[in-house]
């Protein structure tokens, strides 16, 4: 009798903990939410978390309050993500960098992806252009890796260390055998001021944030990441058209909760935002700018998330990549 009186007033204690979760998911959601973009604003998460979380707050009936945390990657953002209460009033914009890549090339990190998070749903993909300022004598990516070999150590601008810019580049100079030396910003928006400046030559980004500058006949686009061409870019080729065999990488995004996050609570986060990202007028905006935004079940997202950790971890240590 007393193991079966230990085991119901401890069943009974795990009960109450949870019930203020289970209460409150029941009439989720009664406050604002708020969703932590881990990167500066002007960039491709902002305006993709701004895009897309008005349309949730007006499903759900509550605002989604955008809070840009940049620094380290992405990580610092994303681990205040994973701190936060599991009530889904705190949810962060993940990406294949904070929750596949940085895990592998950081030294010290402050969460594990596969165990801290809750996923809610895919957000989509988006294209990393490689570009140089208009007034460049670079034309084109041969005459980028030429210019490269000619001079090594030629630095290249990205939006972080241990994004999937960084990658981008990473694997432009093993392919090419060029070396080329990464210059970390915090966030599109400085390199692209650089860039801008001629202070720097050559940045990969996702293409949103630089799209109206190259549009404008400010930056000129070299190529794309992609396996395909971007239909903002119809002209303007695909790293293995312009001549690398086998290149392709597109970074996805999605949406993350904290560690055991109620079911309903991600049930109704998902159905937002799967109804948000498949709406004519986001998909319209997005896909303009740069964006391919596509919505997922959660599972497909915990998946994904998963075997690109996996697959990542791999690409990272065969190129020695590092970040601090």
């Amino acid at each position: 009798m007393k193991t079966v009186f230990t085991l119901t007033r401890r069943a009974a204690a795990v009960a109450l903990l949870a019930a203020p979760f289970l209460t409150h998911a029941a009439d989720y959601p009664s406050k604002p939410i708020r969703f932590i973009v881990p990167y500066t604003p002007g960039g491709t998460t902002d305006l993709v978390a701004r895009t897309v979380g008005q349309k949730v707050s007006e499903k759900l009936g509550q605002p989604v309050l955008i809070d840009n945390r940049g620094g380290a990657g992405g990580n610092i953002g994303m681990d205040a993500v994973a701190k936060a209460a599991p009530d889904g009033y705190t949810i962060g914009f993940g990406a294949i960098s904070t929750n596949a890549l940085n895990p592998h090339i950081y030294k010290s990190m402050a969460f594990d992806p596969r165990k801290d998070f809750t996923a809610i749903s895919l957000l989509g993909t988006s294209t990393i252009v490689l570009e140089v300022p208009a007034a460049s004598a670079v034309k084109s990516v041969p005459d980028l890796i030429a210019a490269a070999k000619k001079n090594p150590g030629m630095p290249y601008a990205t939006a972080g260390a241990g994004t999937s810019m960084n990658l981008a580049g990473v694997m432009f100079a093993q392919m090419t055998g060029t070396e080329l030396v990464h210059v970390a910003y915090k966030g599109s928006g400085p390199a692209i001021t650089d860039m801008l400046g001629n202070n720097i030559g050559v940045m990969f980004d996702n293409l949103p944030a630089s799209l109206p500058h190259i549009q404008a006949g400010k930056l000129r686009a070299l190529a794309v990441a992609g396996p395909t061409r971007s239909p903002s870019l119809p002209d303007v080729p695909t790293m293995a058209e312009a001549g690398l065999k086998g290149y392709a990488l597109e970074p996805w995004f999605g949406v993350y909760g904290p560690a055991k996050l109620p079911a309903p609570v991600v049930k109704a986060l998902n159905e937002a935002f799967v109804e948000a990202l498949a709406m004519p007028d986001v998909k319209a905006k997005l896909a303009q700018a740069g964006f391919s935004p596509r919505g997922s079940t959660a599972q497909e997202l915990t998946t994904l998330t998963e075997t690109e950790y996996k697959r990542l971890g791999e690409v990272a240590k065969k190129a020695g990549m590092t970040a601090e």
